[in-house]
């Protein structure tokens, strides 16, 4: 009786949610499709018999969202001439063409409408957010961005609001002034720039200019907006290898000089001015002097790392064509220089200094390429204790791991802000090092930490490599300033990403690449117009891999509403869990984690809150109604929670967690979502014969089978996932073994065999490799192997690994929660 009593409380909490009518499609909330207000579709309600348990599929699919839009816009060009117009999902193959909006590859929001006062954005506490990649790629089917030069006199500019010329101005009076779009200023027009206008107020060359015409371009910018009002000198990158006994031994040094010599001449055509530097270090600093004429490269050391400088100033940063010889040699002879070497002790913060001082001495902008293993003991600034205390975990002090030590390294970062100089750290631990102090100042300079536990080069060697190649030839731009303006009534007040800020409003970053996004957030200071809507204007001034000066706009248009249902039917799920990912992870620098989770849970249950209250057709109270756009909201909010940051558990080493909160706050719409919600691909019944990539599946153990192979990946791990029944035609296809039994423990890598599923299988791999930021190491696992847990926390919609609620009970308990504030 007993048993039977806890089993029926067990699934009380199952009984308020129903399942779903139709296919998720409820009684319409508001006016019906076709008038103002109007949604595509209804809102999702869970609803059915009380007595039935809720499975999988009565619940709202991430899979099925995505696959909806991806028919509905697969092949379709996406124009940018609609104020307020929501995009594609970033998971949707479309091509944009730019008509006075910036692409959604540029800029995407967390809602396209926005709340017209202060009182109803508090009111449905959906943020106000946009998420910036300026420097984003566009496909090879897509117009480049035009570069304008207007010469000596520079960009055409708001005097007052200072913003630059792009469609959202106005002429007037004959085309001699324009009204600008921000601030309402009223400008002349200079004399060079002046045109007439049509029968409609537009400039006759509105179309020949991409500034009067398009979301996004360039201006060349003139010498008033560069250093001491010179033109700057083409940046250089510079190669920092540390020479400790681990390194050595693992062959590590070895393949970093043999990699560059191939990569260096790979560099971008545009890169080819670019000047290159090499040091190498342990507890002293070696120099190299690789000028053109030298026979052989000169070492100079320096051993007082208290004092750092820079020993030659002549030879020691080159153009690498100029001096590829000597720089060859320099890259053989480095593994045999140090092959005997026993030191072990390192020095970490001298190293960044030394490559400051050398960007400094040249008058250039650059990065840094560190390669180091170990946490920083030699006796020199920025030495770091081990402060890895898991007696920390679960308590209110957890917060201080996640916090970097102060001092040397916090100057460290502004010093680098300051002087153009970005770090990029490639890591080879083998125990704690502290990276959430020795990240800190790539963090700050747009720069990325690489990190490959226990490197060994047989399984880690291809991964790092690719990840080395990715990071070097990735498009690029140098001491770049970003400030975005909005029109009035509303204002950027919150930055989120690898970025350093000395004031308020403008964003710092010693270096940005092609993928590095920064969050904004929005807060309004004035009531907004529905008529006139919303704009933004994000400004990003930064040098070129060729040394030249620019500056790349970008332009969007919001509408405005003073309904809340235009809000919601205008959000976009996966901007919004990448604004709530970065805000979460800055939150655990200051607050108990449970806190940040509470938090979390609070907001998601007043967005839906509100939603029913004042959006939703009336409803049983049984019922959770979910906004159409916000249908899968729940389930990414859910996998946040349980992601490495947020997560009490002391099985977790605290580096990857330092290492994955750091990674998120610079990521684009994109690689949050596929972090949040990784792409389960089934194999095992694909036709080897077709280009076509298997429709992905819920993530979830549901969908597993004990015959089934799954390839799982989320843009930093990648699994093949093999049941325990996997027919020996399927392993022998892709394996050369003849049954699951004899395939090896702990492989990363498949065989190449010319069987038609091994081709298949191996090419869907390295697409994904060839398409996301980051490479991922594959590994494969066999059901019920030791090795499976790992892969099994990845399944987002089942229960956590390190704990966390399962999708099923997240929604029911956050079912609760409206129900308790509707009440």
């Amino acid at each position: 009786k007993c048993r039977v009593l806890n089993s029926l409380v067990s699934i009380l909490p199952y009984c308020f949610l129903f399942f779903l009518i139709g296919q998720f499609g409820g009684p319409m909330a508001g006016p019906q499709p076709g008038m103002p207000g109007g949604f595509p579709s209804g809102p999702s309600q869970l609803s059915g018999p009380p007595q039935k348990k809720l499975d999988l599929d009565s619940i709202p699919s991430t899979i099925e969202v995505i696959e909806n839009d991806r028919l509905r816009y697969e092949g379709q060009i996406y124009t940018t001439n609609i104020r307020g117009q929501v995009p594609p999902l970033v998971t949707s193959q479309f091509a944009v063409q730019d008509q006075g909006n910036a692409s959604p590859r540029f800029m995407r929001c967390t809602t396209y409408a926005l709340p017209c006062t202060a009182d109803l954005a508090k009111q449905c506490q959906v943020p106000l957010a946009a998420i910036i990649k300026p420097l984003a790629i566009l496909p090879k089917n897509e117009t480049p961005l035009y570069v304008v030069n207007h010469g000596e006199t520079g960009p055409i500019r708001c005097n007052r609001c200072k913003a630059y010329m792009c469609p959202y101005m106005q002429f007037i009076e004959g085309g001699r002034r324009f009204q600008c779009g921000f601030c309402n200023c009223v400008n002349e027009v200079p004399v060079f720039y002046f045109q007439h206008l049509d029968h409609m107020g537009r400039r006759v060359d509105f179309y020949e200019r991409p500034e009067l015409s398009l979301g996004s371009y360039e201006f060349v910018a003139t010498l008033d907006y560069c250093k001491n009002n010179q033109p700057p000198n083409p940046p250089a990158f510079i190669f920092m290898i540390d020479v400790s006994y681990s390194n050595i031994k693992s062959g590590l040094v070895k393949i970093i000089c043999n990699e560059l010599k191939t990569l260096l001449e790979k560099l971008p055509n545009e890169s080819s001015v670019i000047k290159v530097g090499f040091v190498t270090y342990n507890k002293v600093l070696h120099f190299y002097n690789v000028k053109s004429g030298l026979a052989q490269p000169q070492m100079m050391v320096v051993s007082d790392t208290a004092e750092m400088f820079v020993p030659l100033l002549d030879g020691f940063l080159v153009n690498y064509q100029d001096s590829k010889a000597v720089i060859y040699n320099l890259l053989d002879q480095i593994p045999d220089m140090f092959a005997d070497t026993n030191e072990s002790e390192t020095v970490f913060a001298p190293v960044i200094q030394a490559g400051v001082e050398a960007l400094k001495a040249a008058e250039c902008s650059g990065k840094l390429f560190i390669f180091h293993s170990a946490i920083p003991t030699a006796e020199a600034p920025g030495k770091l204790k081990n402060r890895d205390d898991k007696k920390l975990i679960n308590t209110d002090k957890e917060k201080t791991l996640f916090q970097p030590q102060k001092g040397v390294y916090e100057q460290l970062a502004k010093d680098c802000a300051a002087n153009g100089c970005s770090v990029d750290l490639f890591l080879f631990p083998s125990q704690y090092v502290d990276l959430a102090t020795m990240a800190s100042v790539p963090s700050h300079t747009g720069g990325s930490v690489f990190k490959y536990n226990n490197f060994q080069m047989e399984t880690d060697g291809d991964h790092f490599l690719r990840d080395l190649r990715k990071d070097v030839q990735k498009s690029i731009g140098f001491d770049a300033v970003m400030r975005v303006r909005t029109s009035t009534g509303f204002r950027a007040t919150d930055f989120f990403g690898a970025v350093h800020m000395n004031n308020t409003t403008d964003v710092e970053m010693a270096a940005v690449d092609c993928d590095k996004a920064v969050t904004v957030e929005f807060k309004h200071d004035d009531t907004l117009a529905e008529e006139s809507g919303a704009m933004m204007q994000c400004a990003l001034l930064y040098t070129t891999l060729s040394g030249q000066r620019r500056l790349r706009i970008h332009n969007l248009s919001l509408n405005c509403s003073s309904q809340l249902s235009e809000l919601y039917k205008s959000c976009e799920t996966d901007a919004l869990l990448n604004f709530f990912a970065k805000s979460a992870y800055r939150a655990i620098l200051n607050q108990p984690l449970k806190n940040v989770r509470e938090i979390l849970v609070n907001q998601t249950a007043h967005i839906l809150a509100c939603y029913r209250k004042n959006c939703a057709s009336p409803s049983p109270p049984s019922q959770l109604v979910l906004p159409d756009a916000m249908k899968v909201f729940p389930v990414y909010m859910n996998s946040l929670m349980k992601t490495a940051p947020l997560v009490t558990s002391t099985e977790l080493p605290t580096d990857d967690r330092a290492h994955q909160r750091l990674s998120v706050m610079g990521m684009s719409v994109e690689e949050t979502q596929l972090l949040l919600y990784p792409r389960l691909i089934p194999l095992h019944n694909m036709d080897p014969g077709s280009d076509a990539l298997p429709a992905p599946v819920r993530c979830s153990e549901e969908r597993l089978s004990d015959a089934g192979m799954f390839l799982l990946e989320n843009g930093h791990s990648m699994f093949l996932w093999l049941g325990q029944a996997s027919p020996p035609d399927v392993i022998q296809g892709i394996f050369d073994l003849p049954s699951l039994a004899h395939l090896q423990p702990n492989m990363t890598a498949l065989p190449e065999l010319d069987s038609p599923l091994s081709k298949k299988v191996r090419s869907i791999v390295a697409d994904l490799l060839e398409k996301r930021t980051n490479s991922m190491k594959l590994h494969v696992v066999r059901q019920k192997d030791k090795p499976e847990i790992l892969f099994r926390q990845f399944l987002v919609e089942d229960k956590g690994l390190y704990g966390g609620a399962s999708y099923m009970d997240f929604l029911c308990h956050v079912y609760r929660e409206v129900r308790q504030l509707l009440t």
